[in-house]
């Protein structure tokens, strides 16, 4: 009896174990079916996408990846020899490395590439760069270049420059740091490009020796000329002739540049009178330089950094005159040669500023009640390194500014009741920058937040002041966020995984999708396929 009872229980668990591994069996068949059904719908989801992409002309395709980033052109580079060729052509930006070993590759590289019209060239200052026969080379290639860059290409002489102005006569515009060639070579330049717009030069080597440099300019490039940017220039006043005469020139930036400028500039404002923009930082210039300047009727923007030799006497003749001045940048080096007396001439004369800041200067209520006042479109202000800006200074503006959107405050005496005015005060206000002020707290600064909840507050103690722009950052180095200018680059494209084909084709399936062009593009093949058809 107990035999037939243990044996009956042993069927049931045989029973059991074989239904429990019938179901496992049944169901890993269903997930592998499931896996194989998804992959065949993936398949021939690529497939109609290859259907869709492969009636695309050319033209339109290169128009979708131009709204790719630099990685994703790489990536789609790498999709099939179509795409390869297609994103070639389209590119016009190219960046590359310029060590000796470029020159054996140009030819394959600018095949490809043969669409290029912005090139940028740099080199580690610890490697040999190309020299001159690959740029000339490079110029054969590129003969519709538009811009150059050039960084540390010490091997680049005044003959490699000739080469280069000579195939490309459409340049408009040259950037160079830190080569080599002289005098000779920036001439070839501005002798060979009519059309030459920008130019920028920083620690040309070449131009070192006084002596030897001789003048640069005007050349036929001065008539084109609208922007001169010279930096850490040890002779870079044998750039005078290409200065006055540039007739059109719109914008002249001189960082520590040798030389005493104030017998320059009454030349170059006697020639040249449509300047506009003025940035001059550690160069030799005094009261007499700013009143050449103030003859420059149409200023709008004037940057003072770090010049001592300029006093409240040279900023009152240019705010006198220069009443269109929208713009206004002084970085006075704790000098306190430039004060109240200056910024009052400001404030009566140029109405129109919309931008002060004001770095290394003591103003102290007077100057700014007045700059509040008269001043009603100022909408950006900073206040650095001020001994003379504190709690009351700061409420007089947040009474006077009605206009003003962003203030920056930093290394100030300025404490949290300074932070209460600002929120009743200026109504305009977006943003609120606070850096080095000892006496703010994040306490009050959460006040203010809580009672200003639109208002965009950053609180920073720990930043050291540097008042320097000698690489075009000026104010923002100071916290300042008034809009900077960027630039993008753009390398020769790398390895890619094996996915690299579908997912690429994923992301313009996408872009696809929401393109009317292409749509448009897409009926007009379909009419077209149809009307032959029948």
């Amino acid at each position: 009896m107990g035999q037939s009872v243990s044996t009956a229980k042993l069927t049931s668990r045989r029973d059991c174990n074989r239904s429990q591994r019938s179901k496992s069996k049944s169901t890993a068949l269903v997930g592998q079916m499931q896996a194989e059904e998804a992959e065949e719908v993936e398949r021939n989801s690529i497939d109609v996408l290859s259907d869709i992409i492969s009636v695309l002309p050319d033209e339109c395709l290169a128009c979708i990846f131009q709204s790719f980033t630099p990685g994703d052109r790489k990536r789609c580079s790498l999709v099939c020899r179509r795409w390869l060729r297609i994103e070639g052509q389209s590119r016009h930006r190219l960046s590359l490395n310029a060590q000796s070993d470029l020159h054996p590759l140009i030819p394959s590289i600018f095949s490809r590439f043969d669409a290029v019209t912005k090139l940028a060239l740099k080199c580690d200052r610890r490697s040999v760069s190309i020299g001159d026969e690959a740029l000339a080379q490079i110029s054969e290639h590129c003969r519709n270049l538009t811009r150059l860059k050039l960084r540390a290409c010490r091997d680049l002489t005044d003959a490699g420059m000739l080469a280069f102005a000579k195939n490309c006569k459409s340049l408009k515009k040259l950037s160079c740091g830190s080569c080599t060639f002289g005098a000779k070579g920036m001439n070839a330049v501005l002798d060979h490009c009519p059309a030459l717009e920008e130019l920028s030069v920083k620690r040309l080597r070449g131009i070192t020796d006084g002596a030897a440099a001789g003048p640069i300019g005007p050349g036929v490039a001065a008539a084109s000329l609208k922007s001169i940017c010279l930096k850490e220039l040890y002779n870079g006043q044998c750039f005078g002739p290409l200065i006055v005469g540039a007739k059109n020139l719109r914008s002249l930036k001189l960082f520590r540049c040798s030389g005493d400028w104030d017998k320059l500039f009454p030349l170059i404002v006697d020639r040249v009178t449509g300047i506009v923009e003025i940035h001059m930082e550690r160069i030799q210039v005094s009261d007499i330089g700013l009143t050449a300047i103030s003859n420059c009727l149409n200023l709008e923007i004037l940057h003072l950094v770090k010049t001592p030799e300029c006093t409240n006497v040279g900023l009152e003749s240019v705010a006198e005159k220069c009443r269109l001045l929208r713009k206004l940048h002084i970085d006075g080096w704790k000098a306190n040669r430039i004060g109240d007396q200056g910024l009052i001439a400001v404030a009566k004369y140029c109405l129109n500023l919309q931008e002060l800041v004001l770095i290394g200067v003591n103003p102290t209520k007077i100057s700014l009640e007045m700059l509040a006042s008269n001043c009603q479109n100022l909408e950006r202000l900073a206040l650095c390194g001020s001994d003379t800006v504190g709690d009351a200074e700061i409420s007089c503006i947040a009474l006077k500014c009605i206009a003003l959107k962003k203030l920056c405050i930093k290394s100030c005496p300025v404490s949290d009741h300074g932070m209460e005015a600002l929120a009743s005060g200026c109504p305009n206000l977006v943003k609120v920058k606070v850096k080095k002020c000892r006496g703010v707290t994040s306490e009050g600064v959460e006040w203010l937040r809580t009672n200003r909840g639109s208002l965009v507050i950053n609180l920073d103690a720990g930043e050291q002041l540097d008042a320097s722009a000698s690489d075009g950052g000026g104010a923002q180095d100071n916290g300042v966020e008034f809009p900077p200018m960027v630039a993008s680059q753009i390398g020769a494209p790398s390895i890619a995984s094996s996915s690299t084909g579908r997912s690429t084709s994923h992301k313009l399936l996408g872009l696809l999708s929401g393109m009317s062009l292409v749509a448009c593009t897409l009926r007009r093949f379909g009419n077209s396929n149809g009307s032959s058809q029948s």
